[in-house]
């Protein structure tokens, strides 16, 4: 299925914007996981499972994998979503970005390797950077914009003919690259006013919005400058204050809980 027709019936069917992010850190795992030998996938799984049907999506942060050793671990992960949970899609934050013959790789890499419908890209190099993304036009293409950290500001902010670069960029990919209408943009959640800036130039094109939770980003700010007028086109994206609500062998209720209070504090604003 197309990742843009799965995450608008996932919207639907879960009266949900919410994108749970998948950042294992073991470190934070609760006391009887962290010496299990498949701790990482065991942890990732009671989240998704617990989690499925409140979430427009799941964001696994491959770093975090990687880091670890657990590249297995996330291949296994994004398959039992796959066929525990395939009305949700899954998103690989990867942030890629490279030449042409390199970016080939990549996307093999996202879309063979892991499987996943959608991957992040940063879209500094260029078209051809991005054209074998593109190219999978039933898989999304979700390209940083205005990112939600605080440095974001030092090249995104910058003047690029009479508007900041990170509205070129917006302009840019609506207008030359979305052939497919597979695009989205990555607009932090810290940066509300900015993300009603790309809404206008962007029209209804889906943005995957972080920051809200650890990073201090305002639900209802959000919502009010980033909404489409059909209520949806976010992917609003937590990934601490979920995963780790709880620290004991509830964790993955408590993570459940969390969730849900993220969906309804949504829910409460996207229509208004």
């Amino acid at each position: 299925m197309h990742f843009m027709q799965s995450l608008r019936q996932a919207w639907a069917r879960n009266d949900s914007l919410v994108c749970v992010g998948l950042d294992p850190e073991p470190a934070k795992f609760p006391v009887h996981l962290r010496d299990a030998p498949d701790a990482v996938f065991e942890f990732c799984r009671a989240i998704v499972d617990a989690t499925a049907d409140l979430a427009c999506a799941f964001k696994p942060q491959i770093a975090h994998f990687a880091a670890l050793r657990g590249e297995d671990a996330l291949e296994r992960l994004i398959a039992h979503i796959h066929a525990k949970h395939p009305g949700v899609p899954v998103i690989l934050d990867a942030k890629r970005g490279d030449i042409g013959s390199t970016a080939q790789h990549y996307a093999t890499e996202a879309f063979e390797r892991y499987r996943a419908d959608a991957v992040t890209l940063n879209p500094y190099l260029g078209r051809d950077s991005i054209q074998p993304f593109l190219d999978r036009a039933d898989k999304g293409v979700i390209l940083l914009c205005r990112t939600s950290n605080p440095g974001g500001a030092d090249f995104q902010a910058l003047d690029c003919g009479g508007l900041p670069l990170y509205l070129r960029v917006a302009e840019t990919v609506a207008r030359d690259w979305n052939a497919n209408g597979n695009c989205a943009l990555v607009t932090g959640a810290t940066w509300p006013e900015e993300l009603g800036k790309v809404r206008a130039v962007v029209g209804d094109m889906p943005l995957l919005v972080p920051g809200i939770g650890a990073q201090g980003g305002d639900v209802e700010a959000v919502l009010r400058h980033g909404r489409t007028a059909a209520g949806t086109g976010l992917l609003i994206s937590s990934s601490r204050a979920i995963l780790y609500a709880g620290h004991g062998e509830d964790f993955a209720a408590a993570a459940r809980a969390a969730a849900g209070e993220l969906r309804d504090a949504i829910n409460r604003y996207r229509r208004g």
